[in-house]
């Protein structure tokens, strides 16, 4: 018999490109509310198109990281059973965000996708994708090059999430080789930043701001040719963990810290045992542990990470990016779909 580590492997090759579909079908289901201003029927319509792609896989699927909470949407709920869970199938942990960017997407604007983070928890582990008690987190999201040379340099270069904003910039500046003016910073433009954004424009570094999507954000120090060198803010701590799961594929890292919003909430962490981990500074590893990961995001409106859907004639051109821990492989997949032949199918109807 495998060892359950090759047997894993085959696994995960046989399902990504299900897993790709889902996203797929989650995106073009949902273009029909781009721009439309209902973002809760967009996230409704995508949470349809991956039930009903998980309803034809042989897998049992638990959602460990599910959304619908936090902005009381129609979402796929944490706990929730996927796949078929026939006898014999593989138990997968799943993370998922049905659209990153509802905002977004309602607006018509760059910068939403459908994502999926999937585990085997490796053995000798309880699970793989950390569930966080707080609603956000502080985070700090860099790419490859400036992990390799924290390892290089054990330390003296380091990235820290509680240094001044400026230090980290000079630090990234540094290892890229790049002049501070010349380093870009993505954050979301909220409020909560407005501190944030002044002390980042004081260094005289670039700075971009975007309305929604925390996960592509997070992710795209780590994506090739995307233009961003940092991404630094509070936001999900649901997204932190998606995040997490593709920077594990890519060799980027990020801190992340519980933030809690008041009083209460810290007193309600307290409360559910997690007191001691507010304080507590969170690296990729350790919300999204193992090799056994697999990440896929589509692209429904552009945005760094990849390509929103095309319509040209009879045809839907999607882009979606495929990731695997275990070997650190990037996929870029241009899927062109003949409208005219294309079947969702959806949980809503149960059928194609």
């Amino acid at each position: 018999m495998k060892p359950l580590s090759e047997q894993y492997d085959g696994i995960e090759r046989l399902l990504e490109f299900d897993f790709v579909r889902a996203t797929e079908n989650a995106a073009l289901n949902s273009l029909q509310w781009l721009g439309r201003g209902e973002k809760e029927l967009a996230d409704a319509a995508a949470c349809d198109a991956i039930r009903g792609m998980f309803d034809h896989m042989d897998i049992s699927a638990e959602v460990v990281i599910g959304e619908g909470i936090k902005d009381n949407a129609p979402g796929i709920f944490k706990g929730e059973h996927l796949g078929t869970w026939l006898p014999g199938t593989t138990h997968f942990e799943i993370a998922l965000d049905p659209i990153d960017g509802t905002t977004n997407i309602a607006k018509g604007a760059p910068n939403s996708i459908s994502c999926i983070a999937t585990a085997i928890p490796h053995e000798g582990t309880r699970s793989a994708l950390k569930d966080i008690p707080s609603f956000y987190m502080k985070k700090l999201a860099y790419g490859p090059e400036v992990v390799r040379s924290m390892l290089r340099s054990a330390g003296a270069s380091s990235m820290m999430l509680n240094a001044p904003i400026s230090a980290n910039i000079e630090a990234v500046a540094a290892v890229l080789k790049k002049r501070v003016q010349d380093v870009v910073v993505l954050i979301m433009d909220r409020p909560r930043h407005n501190e944030l954004v002044k002390e980042i424009r004081s260094t005289g570094a670039a700075l971009r701001m975007i309305a929604d999507g925390d996960i592509a954000g997070a992710i795209a120090p780590s994506i090739p040719d995307s233009g961003v060198d940092l991404f630094v803010g509070i936001g999900g701590s649901p997204e932190a963990v998606l995040a997490s799961a593709a920077l594990k594929c890519l060799g980027g890292d990020m801190q992340a810290q519980m933030w809690p919003r008041d009083d209460a909430e810290r007193a309600q962490i307290a409360a559910d045992g997690y007191g001691e981990e507010v304080s507590r500074i969170y690296r990729a590893d350790d919300l999204a542990s193992g090799p056994n990961i697999i990440f896929c995001a589509t692209g429904i409106s552009d945005s760094p990470m990849c390509r929103g859907v095309r319509i040209q004639r009879n045809r839907a051109i999607t882009h979606t990016v495929l990731m695997r821990a275990k070997t650190q492989s990037l996929r870029y997949i241009e899927t062109h779909h003949e409208l005219s032949m294309k079947n969702i199918p959806l949980r809503s109807t149960n059928r194609k």
